[in-house]
């Protein structure tokens, strides 16, 4: 796994202006964090750090792939990472107390005296928000699912089942004459 220090940026050194750094993130990133959704990930995150007198402006642009299950069918699916992530980083007194008060979760302080800073964590927010919600698989040419049919089969037949098992129970009976009401 990478060292902690990897991610470290002495940023007190550097002139004002943008500077960029380059990060090759892949499952290692993840050993210590608690267990992903997804496997395989090669993310490549490109991070601009634009240097001002009192704070410093990042942008994140995170690009890549990782490997899924569908959340329908439960085949194995490649999702593209693409997106570009925005983050404050002001100078204050008290950081603590201002970071623990989320008024804005892209903005976030450090001590007037530190010299680094570790973006350790905001690669892994940003690569894991940049994975897709809909994790499905693609329609084919004409429109239908490429899911696997068996399992589209065993779910609608198991709707199927639910729907007369609620028709039967007499629990059910005196709630339909609310449904369209």
């Amino acid at each position: 796994m990478p060292g902690r220090r990897d991610y470290d940026i002495a940023f007190v050194g550097l002139k004002p202006g943008e500077h960029e750094f380059h990060y090759e993130i892949d499952d290692k990133f993840f050993a210590d964090r608690p267990e992903q959704e997804f496997k395989n990930c090669r993310a490549h995150v490109k991070l601009i750090l634009d240097k001002h007198t009192s704070f410093l402006l990042l942008k994140f642009e995170v690009g890549g792939h990782v490997d899924l299950l569908c959340d329908r069918c439960g085949n194995p699916l490649t999702r593209e990472l693409w997106d570009d992530f925005e983050m404050a980083v002001k100078m204050a007194e008290n950081p603590d107390e201002l970071n623990s008060s989320d008024e804005d979760p892209d903005v976030f302080y450090i001590s007037r005296t530190e010299s680094h800073i570790n973006v350790a964590d905001w690669l892994y927010e940003f690569i894991n928000l940049s994975i897709p919600n809909q994790r499905t698989c693609a329609d084919d040419d004409n429109g239908e699912s490429t899911c696997n049919r068996e399992v589209l089969d065993m779910l609608k037949q198991m709707e199927l089942q639910a729907q007369q098992t609620k028709e039967e129970n007499p629990i059910w009976k005196g709630l339909d004459k609310f449904r369209d009401s």
